[in-house]
């Protein structure tokens, strides 16, 4: 049987902002715009997930959704829902990946491609901060 997909979309409530810190707080606002500024500004993400492999024959599944799910738990859920991506998580901090859509759903990717090792491949992964904004990653 050729290789499907499965889908899970979780949702999470998280702040951030944009800035280098290596730049003037006027270039951060030139290049970044309002969203370089103090306070930070928050989201309700909307982040799909999509894994692919064979199907398997006894259970009908791409993967064991419990895998999925503890996978997803735990490195986006428990990691950003909450949270201020640029304080609270070590990646995104000061000087470290810019918290934008493209960098979230690389590094969603790759870290719950770890999580789940070999059951299943991450295929694809969109990440959403607002109806009008996105980032997909799809693998090569």
């Amino acid at each position: 049987m050729s290789p499907l997909s499965l889908t899970r979309r979780v949702t999470f409530a998280a702040a951030h902002r944009y800035r280098r810190p290596e730049w003037s707080e006027e270039r951060n606002t030139e290049v970044f715009g309002n969203c370089a500024r103090l306070p930070w500004h928050g989201h309700t993400y909307t982040c799909d997930v999509s894994v692919s492999g064979p199907v398997d024959e006894v259970t009908g599944f791409v993967i064991d959704l419990r895998a999925l799910d503890q996978a997803l738990d735990r490195e986006v859920m428990q990691r950003f829902d909450h949270r201020n991506i640029n304080t609270d998580v070590p990646e995104f901090a000061e000087g470290k990946l810019v918290p934008s859509c493209e960098n979230l759903a690389a590094f969603i990717a790759e870290h719950v491609q770890t999580a789940l090792g070999n059951r299943a491949r991450v295929s694809r992964v969109w990440v959403s901060e607002s109806p009008t904004l996105w980032a997909e990653w799809v693998a090569d």
